[in-house]
């Protein structure tokens, strides 16, 4: 893509994800990824129903009438995002590829996280961190961050999640709200998952496309791996190959499933066929 073009679709996923973000997601988001704690913010004369150990004593002996103290949430959390460049991201049979939801996804996010006045960083990753963006306020740095989005060439072709996590667990001095959008097709990634959650409040997102887990019955094809290269000639249409084919996909699920489980992080699952709206606004409902 030119310049011209890049720009055209930023524009595009602007006009779209903060629209969502705006309308739909910014509550939700708020509800699910509360602040650090209470801050105090001003008083004012107490009112019926207030809570009695709200009472500010001094003030109200000082003016001989019932004052309360009113906190606020501190907020300016910081959301990091941790994007799958791999090759294999860019597969996609129906609508859009992978890479393309993904960007959707970190663009709601971003603006989502905006509107409550936090912080947006961005890490990709292949075989290991190809890009880091550290976290930054404001709508130029997310317009910024959906150009990369759009345009970033990774270097390598393979997926390093474990890697990332240690990269990220160095690179990031406090906790953080961490989204890893992935297809997670990875090695294993367990244990750097798990210090990564014991430090941060980890969120998983794994985008997939129908074909990662149904092969068409289309007769003899040559498959390729994305990122090995490795390539085999299968018959889609045999029944034991089809079976073998999802029952790889849902043992490969079933991992990243446990993974998250037992380190105490959430997991999300997106399909590039399917309206991404209703699962992200499920999740961030459950978790409020």
């Amino acid at each position: 893509m030119d310049t011209a073009e890049i720009l055209k679709k930023v524009r595009r996923i602007e006009i779209k994800t903060k629209g969502l973000s705006n309308h739909i997601f910014s509550g939700e988001y708020h509800s699910a990824f509360k602040g650090r704690g209470m801050s105090f913010s001003e008083v004012r004369e107490y009112q019926f129903g207030d809570d009695v150990r709200s009472i500010d004593w001094n003030v109200t002996a000082r003016l001989n009438h019932p004052f309360v103290k009113i906190f606020e949430e501190e907020r300016e959390l910081t959301v990091m995002l941790l994007v799958d460049v791999s090759e294999s991201s860019v597969f996609g049979t129906v609508h859009q590829n992978k890479r393309n939801l993904i960007t959707e996804l970190c663009a709601v996010i971003a603006f989502s996280a905006i509107n409550n006045n936090d912080k947006v960083g961005v890490i990709f990753f292949s075989d290991g961190v190809e890009k880091y963006i550290p976290p930054k306020k404001g709508k130029s740095h997310i317009l910024f961050i959906i150009r990369e989005l759009l345009s970033f060439k990774p270097k390598k072709k393979g997926t390093n999640i474990r890697e990332t996590l240690r990269f990220f667990n160095n690179a990031a001095k406090k906790r953080s709200i961490v989204f890893l959008l992935s297809d997670f097709l990875a090695g294993d990634y367990k244990d750097a998952l798990t210090i990564a959650s014991r430090k941060h409040d980890m969120v998983g997102v794994h985008v997939y496309d129908q074909r990662d887990k149904e092969l068409p019955p289309v007769g003899l094809i040559q498959m390729a791996d994305a990122e090995s290269g490795a390539r085999q000639w299968v018959d889609s249409a045999d029944k034991r190959v089809q079976q073998f084919y999802t029952q790889q996909f849902l043992q490969h699920v079933q991992y990243c499933r446990n993974a998250f489980l037992k380190s105490g992080a959430e997991l999300v699952s997106v399909r590039t066929d399917e309206d991404y709206v209703k699962a992200l606004q499920t999740f961030f409902l459950n978790r409020a």
